[in-house]
């Protein structure tokens, strides 16, 4: 199965990734709820939707890092779910992934950071190793920095060195989680540029989950826009910026959701989170409601108390302030004689 795996289809037909069914969920509330889609050779495929729906989820999946509820998953004709971790190595050398927040390791070197997929997967000399560096340096255009730790680099930096990483090994796609998260819009257009020079240069897929719309412009060839579990939208960039559906142009023109959108969102959180809304309510309600709390002030001579007092179980002469009586459940005050 390894070899088979290793080795790209002789003749290139057919999409590169085949998904049909794929179905996840954690703690029993479903992410993704039968994805069909596939992934041609060559292509950039960018997943949108909301924060929660299931992008990054989709891209673990494809690589194998975690397994699918239900569902297929076909890479160059190859059937993946299921397989053993051993098996799944091959295809992670032909199928990368850039990590949201690089995952570079903090106590090696970047050219230790670069040299480690290399040494995993062994066949090459020190002196390989030192080139190959420079090479994939040299690509994302940070010559130089080899003796430099990840602490010394701006959040561009780390994310250049971590692409490099990814082309280590030449792998036919790249799957980018959200590569220009927390970078300034001068340096996401360079990330933007990386990818495409990639492709052009290896001839290589890419599938980029991301929320930066000026990102999505630039390198996508097709749209997969996720809601609810599905595919809201899947075709291309120029259909997508003109498609009618209000929720998908909303979303890239970055506006607010229509408001019955809006509404039947919240009616839905609330049947699903019935109970913690009733005691979020309980919880305002006791700490807006308030009772008069009878505290005692001083010691007044006996002549002084009011015929109110006479009750031995009424202190004399009290003063009052209201307070949270919810909050703050204290025992009935005792008898008290006074002097």
């Amino acid at each position: 199965m390894s070899a088979e795996i290793l080795a790209p289809a002789a003749t290139g037909a057919g999409p590169l990734f085949e998904i049909r069914g794929l179905a996840k969920s954690y703690d029993a509330r479903p992410v993704l709820q039968g994805l069909d889609f596939t992934i041609e050779r060559g292509e950039s495929l960018v997943i949108l939707g909301r924060s929660g729906s299931g992008k990054s989820v989709t891209l673990r999946l494809l690589v194998g890092l975690e397994p699918p509820d239900a569902g297929s998953i076909r890479f160059d004709g190859i059937e993946i779910v299921g397989l053993p971790e051993s098996s799944l190595l091959p295809v992670r050398r032909r199928v990368a992934m850039l990590f949201q927040g690089g995952a570079l390791f903090d106590s090696m070197t970047v050219r230790e950071n670069l040299s480690f997929p290399l040494r995993e997967h062994g066949g090459r000399s020190e002196a390989e190793i030192d080139e190959r560096v420079r090479e994939l340096l040299s690509e994302v255009h940070l010559d130089g920095i080899e003796g430099k730790f990840p602490a010394d680099l701006s959040g561009g930096m780390k994310k250049r060195v971590a692409l490099a990483r990814a082309l280590a090994l030449r792998p036919e796609a790249v799957l980018f989680d959200e590569p220009t998260t927390g970078l300034d819009p001068m340096t996401s257009a360079s990330i933007a540029r990386l990818i495409l020079e990639t492709q052009a240069r290896r001839k290589a897929t890419a599938v980029i989950v991301t929320h930066d719309l000026a990102l999505t412009r630039a390198v996508a060839d097709r749209i997969a826009f996720l809601d609810e579990g599905r595919f809201r939208f899947l075709g291309p960039l120029a259909e997508a910026l003109s498609s009618a559906d209000p929720v998908l142009s909303n979303f890239l023109a970055g506006k607010e959701e229509p408001q019955d959108v809006v509404a039947a969102t919240r009616r839905a959180s609330s049947a699903a989170s019935r109970e913690q809304q009733l005691f979020l309510k309980s919880e305002i309600v006791s700490a807006t409601s308030c009772s008069r709390i009878q505290t005692p002030t001083t010691s007044w001579p006996r002549s002084t108390r009011s015929a109110a007092a006479t009750d031995e179980s009424t202190p004399p002469d009290i003063a009052t302030r209201t307070r949270p009586s919810a909050l703050i459940r204290r025992p009935p005050i005792p008898a008290r004689r006074w002097p």
